[in-house]
């Protein structure tokens, strides 16, 4: 039993995943299938692929299909209730920290809205500034204030105000979404939610009663205006795997307080410029791709920041090829290049040596370039009115259409 305990602890030494902090043992990659394990969610393999392919009739997300969501929970059990004829609507979120968003921030709206067009349901969107907020010192105000401004970035990415709810945590929580709130909280001690979140004795009380906030969304009845009646409504919620912690205490619970356990599809993540040692970060603007970078910034941090795999000289890269495992500009074209062969031929001729690290990275800056460009041309059209709109509380009539 010991031995065990003790195998498990340093596994939890080599990486740290949770909602907060993304780290592994001396700045190596994540290992996910240990993450797996640790978590205990599934592996998302291609029959899945191939059932959402056939269910909604139309080609798999690159991101599905390449893996980048990669691990579900329950996912099967969403797909047998659609293909029965059972709706049901999506949950995401984003913890507004910063007033640009990165492209690792933009991976779960950009799947969302594939999710939406394909499934036709509804999707609820929260916007945690009361997080952000306790966790980053910033003031209400200013947290309210990036939600807004992050919230013209998540409508920028097309999704349908006919089905879509965006809402702040400091604007709407109240009513049947603070009962639900309570009714949570009653089901998990405080001993539950240290084992889940490791909180310590040195956190104040306000992040040790946020977890039941990001809980209750996955619960119909915590939006009366959208699903009055509906309390067997399921809901899948699309994340990256660090949100987990949050969905194992709310699926814990769910049963206990009358509701189906939410389901989950999980990604990888955004490996930053520099390596894949975790995720993108917003504190270091040289780690990260944002939204706000102009042309001339993607060329020059893409150049000058982007860890490659290719050789030291172009003699050895000619004879040896470049380690596509560690090379930062094929993982990012395995996210944004959208067509299968190209990717496929770059990847051969650079693995082989036939291609160069230069040549790699000038077809990511047209790849990474098209992509802010169309994004930053989508956001200017967002005006206040369009969010007010999509954070109004009212019915969505025709969500199911």
């Amino acid at each position: 039993m010991e031995k065990k305990e003790d195998q498990q602890l340093q596994q939890e030494e080599e990486q740290v995943v949770n909602p907060w902090e993304v780290s592994a043992k001396d700045g190596g990659k994540i290992d996910y299938d240990k993450l797996i394990d640790k978590f205990g969610c599934q592996r998302l393999d291609q029959s899945f692929v191939d059932r959402v392919q056939r269910l909604t009739s139309r080609p798999p997300h690159v991101f599905l299909r390449r893996g980048v969501f990669f691990a579900h929970r329950d996912l099967n059990e969403i797909l047998d209730a659609y293909e029965r004829g059972d709706k049901f609507y999506l949950y995401t979120g984003r913890g507004p920290s910063s007033e640009a968003l990165h492209l690792g921030h933009l991976i779960p709206f950009m799947f969302t809205k594939y999710l939406q067009d394909a499934f036709k349901v509804p999707l609820v969107i929260q916007l945690t500034d009361d997080e952000k907020c306790m966790w980053k010192n910033l003031s209400v105000e200013e947290s309210q204030r990036l939600a807004r401004e992050n919230a013209k970035d998540i409508i920028a990415c097309g999704f349908d105000i006919s089905k879509t709810f965006i809402f702040s945590d400091f604007d709407y929580v109240g009513g049947a979404f603070y009962k639900n709130m309570v009714k949570v909280a009653k089901c998990v001690t405080y001993n539950k939610v240290v084992g889940i979140f490791g909180f310590t004795g040195e956190d104040h009380i306000g992040k040790v009663s946020f977890p039941p906030v990001q809980a209750v969304p996955s619960f119909p009845s915590s939006f009366p205006h959208l699903f009055s009646s509906k309390d067997d409504l399921r809901c899948l919620i699309p994340c990256a795997i660090d949100q987990d912690p949050y969905f194992r205490m709310t699926r814990d619970v769910a049963p206990r307080i009358g509701y189906h356990k939410p389901a989950l599809i999980e990604s990888l993540f955004f490996p930053a410029l520099q390596g894949e040692t975790g995720k993108m970060s917003a504190s270091d603007p040289n780690s990260a791709i944002y939204v706000t970078d102009s042309a001339k910034d993607i060329k020059f941090k893409v150049n000058k920041h982007a860890f490659t795999g290719g050789q030291e000289s172009i003699e050895k890269h000619r004879q040896y090829g470049a380690n596509l495992e560690v090379d930062i500009p094929i993982k990012y074209l395995n996210f944004f290049l959208e067509d299968d062969a190209e990717l496929e031929h770059i990847k051969k001729e650079y693995g082989a040596g036939r291609m160069l690290t230069g040549e790699v990275k000038k077809r990511l800056i047209e790849v990474l370039t098209e992509l802010v460009e169309r994004h930053r041309r989508a956001r200017a059209a967002v005006t206040d009115e369009m969010v007010d709109a999509f954070m109004a509380v009212r019915p969505l009539p025709n969500m199911f259409d």
